[in-house]
C-alpha cells in the first residue's frame, strides 16, 4: 500500500526497487545497459524467467520500453514513489485475466485525490562526506545528490471530482574515477621492450594528442603505464504526473492519468577527450471508464499511449580540441576513427563517430474486462489490443575503427583492419506490430474452504513488419542474396492457448492457514526487442565496408581508400524461418499460516520449464568443426576452412531453440508491531539453468559471450547468466512516535 511505499528508505528513491523486497525475485547484478541500447531500467529475473520476458504495468497498462525491458530514465531510476498508491507484484502462476509476460508482471496504481486537502514536500540529500576513497583516487571523489518535489491532492468537486500531483526533480552530480593504460614515453619514442621501431609521425601526432602521459607506475616492461583522472558525471532528471478522477453516479466513474520523466547523463569518455551522454523521455497517458452493469456485474474500459525517446552515443566538445579536428580523420567529413590496441585503452574517436542510436518506442493499447458474480462462481473475462509503433536508427562506427594487432605495430603504422559505416546506406527504420488477446477465468468456490482457479487465456502477434519494407534476412544461412521485405519468419503464435488452474484451500477451515498451488503456461511473444540489433545492421539497408591487411603507413587517411563494399563482406541477418512457439510452464505449491502475535510465515516450491527460448549469436558465418571421439576439432591452420555462407560477411543470427529450467524454495516471513510498525524477511534458494541467456544478442549480460555456439545446444548448457542461488532481503519500518518535546514535528519512524 502508499504507506509501506513512502515509508520504505529507497536509496534513489527508484519504485521499481520495491520488487526485489519479494521471494522469487532478484536483481540481475550481471546488467549490461549498453548505455540504453538495451534500455535503461532495472533488470530484474522473477521466478528464473528472463529479465526481458517480464511485464511492467502501470493503471494496468503496460509500460515497459523498446528493449521490452523494465522502465527507467536514463539515470537508471523510476522515480515517482510519492505517487504509488498500491504496488504488486505476480511472480509466478497469475490469473489468465494477465498476459504478455511469461516471467513476472511488477504493477503500480497512481494515487487519487479525496475529499480532503493532503501533500507533502521533501528534500532528501546525499553527499560524499562519510565515503570511502577509492584505491586509485589521490582524493575522495565529490558526490552530491538531491532529490527533491512535492505531492497534493483534494477535491475540486466534493464527492464528485478529485485531482493529484506529483513533481520529483533529481540533480546529481558524482566524481568517477578512470584508471587508463596509455603509451609510455619511451614506447613514443620508440623505445620499446621488444625492440627499438621506428615510429611513425602520423601516429605519434595521434597519440601525443589524445593519450595521456602515465602519471602512474609503469606496466610490465615499460611500454605502457598508468594514467589516472577524476570526472563529474552529471545527471539531472525531472519527474511529474497527475490523474483526476470524476464519479458521474453511483454507477458511473471515470479517470485519467499522465506522467513525464526526462533525464539526461554526461560524463568525460575513457581519456579525458570528450563528454559522452545519452537522454531519455518517457510519457504515459491512460484514461479508464468503470460502469457497473448490475448488482454484480462491472465492466471496466482502459485506454493508454506510452511513448519513449531515448538517444545514446552523444558526444559534447570538453577540454581537448583535438576531438574535434577532422584533420585527424579518416572517414571523410568525420573527426579521429575509434583505434584499438592490445594492451591500451580503446580509444572510442573523435566527436560525433561514436556509435550511437536513436530510439522512438509507441505502443497504444485498449483493454476491457467484465467481472460477474453469480452463486460461487466469480467470472471475469475481457480483450485487449496493443499497436506497437518503434521507430529507430542505429549507426555503427560512422568514423571508422581501426584495429591493430599489437602496440608495436600500432607505432610503425600497420593496421591490421578498418571498418566504418557507408553513410549513403544508413536509414531509420519503423517497425510495426500488432498484439491481440482475449481469457476468461472462472474463481469457483466449490467448498467453504477450498476455491478452485479456472482460466483460459489466447494471445497472438502479428508478424513484425517495416513502414517501407525495409526487412532483410536470410532464408537460409547459406543463401546468397537477402529476402527483402515481408514476412520475416513465419507466426509461431496463432495456437497460443493458455490454460492456467490453480486451488486455495484453508485445511484448518479458521482462515490461519492457506495451502495454494497452480499450473499455467505462458507464452513469449516475438517483439520487435528480439529483431532490431539484427537488423539495423544489415544489407542492404545498413552497409559497413571492411578492409584487413591494409599495408604499412596507411593510417589514418590511405586506409579508406582500401574499403570494399563487396557482397562478401556485408553484415546480413539470419532468423530461423519457422521458429517453434516459445512458452514457459510454471508450477507452485505453498503453504502460508498466521502464527501468533502478528507473525505469517510462507513456504513455498516454484518451478518451470522454458522451451523454443530465443538464442542468439553474433557471428553464424563460421567454420564448422568436426565431430570426433576425442571431441569437436577445428580445421588447422586457421583460416583453412570453409565458411558457412562464404558469400556474406558477418551473419548476426536468431534461433528458437534454446530451453531453461528453474527450481526454488522461497521463503517469506512478516512481523506486525503494533498498528504501523513491522518487519519483513524473505529468502530464495534457487538454481536456473538454461541453454542461453541472451534474447537481444548473445552477451546481453557482463558475463555472457557474444557468440555461443549454436550448432550444439548441449555445449552452452549451464546456470543462466543472471542466475541468483541465494537471495535474502530484509526490510522494516519502526514508527517511533512523537516525543514529547517535539509536538510540531510530528511522527518519528526508523526504516531500512
Amino acid at each position: 500500500n502508499s504507506q509501506n511505499v513512502t515509508e520504505l528508505p529507497l536509496n534513489g528513491r527508484s519504485a521499481s526497487d520495491l520488487a526485489a523486497l519479494e521471494p522469487g525475485v532478484a536483481t540481475a547484478r550481471t546488467q549490461s545497459s549498453g548505455q540504453g541500447r538495451y534500455g535503461f531500467g532495472t533488470q530484474m529475473t522473477i521466478s528464473g524467467g528472463r529479465p526481458r520476458q517480464n511485464d511492467a504495468r502501470l493503471d494496468g497498462m503496460s509500460v515497459n520500453d523498446y528493449a521490452n525491458g523494465s522502465p527507467g530514465s536514463a539515470l537508471g531510476v523510476n522515480l515517482g514513489v510519492d505517487a504509488v498508491e498500491q504496488f504488486t507484484v505476480l511472480t509466478s502462476n497469475y490469473p489468465a485475466q494477465v498476459g504478455r509476460s511469461s516471467g513476472g508482471v511488477v504493477g503500480a496504481s497512481t494515487r487519487r485525490g479525496t475529499n480532503s486537502f493532503h501533500g507533502d514536500v521533501f528534500e532528501f540529500i546525499r553527499n560524499s562526506a562519510l565515503d570511502a576513497r577509492n584505491f586509485f583516487d589521490s582524493a575522495k571523489p565529490p558526490f552530491r545528490r538531491n532529490q527533491f518535489g512535492a505531492s497534493a491532492g483534494g477535491p475540486l468537486w466534493k464527492n464528485r471530482t478529485f485531482l493529484f500531483g506529483d513533481y520529483e526533480g533529481l540533480r546529481a552530480s558524482t566524481g568517477i574515477t578512470q584508471v587508463d593504460t596509455v603509451p609510455s614515453a619511451g614506447a613514443r619514442a620508440g623505445n620499446l621492450s621488444t625492440g627499438a621501431v621506428a615510429v611513425d609521425p602520423r601516429v605519434l601526432r595521434f597519440v601525443n594528442a589524445f593519450f595521456p602521459l602515465p602519471n602512474g607506475s609503469l606496466l610490465g616492461s615499460g611500454d605502457t603505464g598508468i594514467y589516472t583522472f577524476s570526472g563529474q558525471q552529471v545527471t539531472p532528471e525531472n519527474y511529474f504526473t497527475t490523474r483526476m478522477d470524476h464519479k458521474f453516479s453511483a454507477r458511473d466513474e471515470v479517470s485519467g492519468t499522465y506522467m513525464f520523466d526526462s533525464g539526461t547523463v554526461r560524463q568525460p569518455d575513457e581519456l579525458n577527450n570528450k563528454l559522452t551522454g545519452y537522454d531519455s523521455r518517457r510519457q504515459f497517458f491512460t484514461v479508464r471508464e468503470g460502469h457497473t452493469l448490475g448488482p454484480r456485474t462491472l465492466n471496466s474500459f482502459r485506454f493508454g499511449i506510452y511513448r519513449v525517446v531515448a538517444t545514446t552515443g552523444l558526444t559534447f566538445a570538453s577540454g581537448n580540441p583535438s576531438a574535434g579536428n577532422p584533420s585527424f580523420g579518416t572517414v571523410p567529413g568525420q573527426n579521429a576513427a575509434e583505434v584499438t590496441v592490445p594492451g591500451i585503452t580503446a580509444f572510442t574517436g573523435g566527436l560525433g563517430v561514436t556509435t550511437n542510436f536513436h530510439f522512438h518506442w509507441t505502443s497504444m493499447q485498449a483493454y476491457d474486462d467484465i467481472s460477474l458474480v453469480g452463486g460461487n462462481h466469480s467470472l471475469k473475462f475481457g480483450l485487449g489490443i496493443e499497436r506497437i509503433r518503434d521507430n529507430k536508427l542505429g549507426v555503427s562506427t560512422p568514423g571508422g575503427e581501426f584495429l591493430f594487432n599489437s602496440i608495436s605495430e600500432f607505432l610503425t603504422n600497420q593496421p591490421f583492419s578498418l571498418a566504418a559505416a557507408i553513410p549513403s546506406a544508413v536509414s531509420p527504420r519503423g517497425f510495426r506490430q500488432t498484439i491481440a488477446g482475449a481469457y476468461v477465468q472462472d474463481d469457483w468456490r466449490w467448498r467453504p474452504n477450498l476455491t478452485i482457479n479456472l482460466g483460459l487465456r489466447y494471445e497472438m502477434s502479428t508478424v513484425m513488419t517495416e513502414a517501407h519494407g525495409k526487412l532483410t534476412v536470410l532464408r537460409q544461412i547459406t543463401d546468397r542474396t537477402p529476402h527483402l521485405g515481408d514476412p520475416l519468419i513465419s507466426n509461431p503464435t496463432l495456437g497460443n492457448f493458455e490454460p492456467r488452474v490453480g486451488f486455495s484451500w484453508d485445511p484448518m477451515r479458521d482462515g490461519r492457514t492457506a495451502v495454494s498451488g497452480g499450473f499455467g503456461i505462458f507464452d513469449v511473444l516475438p517483439l520487435p526487442y528480439l529483431f532490431q540489433m539484427n537488423e539495423l545492421f544489415s544489407a542492404p539497408f545498413f552497409e559497413s565496408a571492411s578492409a584487413r591487411n591494409l599495408g604499412v603507413g596507411t593510417y589514418p587517411v590511405a586506409a579508406y581508400a582500401a574499403l570494399t563494399a563487396s557482397s562478401n563482406t556485408l553484415r546480413q541477418a539470419y532468423f530461423e524461418p519457422q521458429p517453434g512457439r516459445n512458452y514457459v510452464m510454471q508450477w507452485n505449491l505453498t503453504i502460508q499460516h498466521e502464527l501468533p502475535e502478528g507473525l505469517s510465515l510462507r513456504i513455498g516450491y516454484v518451478g518451470s520449464r522454458a522451451v523454443h527460448q530465443p538464442f542468439r549469436t553474433e557471428d553464424a558465418d563460421i567454420v564448422l568443426p568436426t565431430l570426433t571421439p576425442q571431441g569437436y576439432l577445428w580445421p588447422s591452420p586457421v583460416g583453412s576452412g570453409m565458411r558457412l555462407n562464404p558469400n556474406a560477411g558477418r551473419i548476426t543470427a536468431g534461433f528458437w531453440d534454446g530451453r531453461s529450467y528453474y527450481d526454488a524454495l522461497q521463503v517469506q516471513i512478516r512481523k506486525k508491531i503494533g498498528s504501523s510498525s513491522q518487519l519483513a524477511g524473505s529468502y530464495t534458494w534457487s538454481k536456473t539453468i538454461d541453454t542461453g541467456s541472451g534474447s537481444m544478442v548473445g552477451d546481453e549480460y557482463t558475463n555472457s559471450i557474444s557468440s555461443p555456439l549454436f550448432f550444439n545446444l548441449k555445449l552452452n548448457r549451464g546456470l543462466a547468466d543472471f542466475n541468483v542461488s541465494h537471495n535474502l532481503n530484509l526490510n522494516y519500518t519502526w514508527v517511533l512516535g512523537t516525543p514529547k518535546w517535539k509536538t510540531g514535528i510530528g511522527v518519528w519512524a526508523l526504516g531500512g
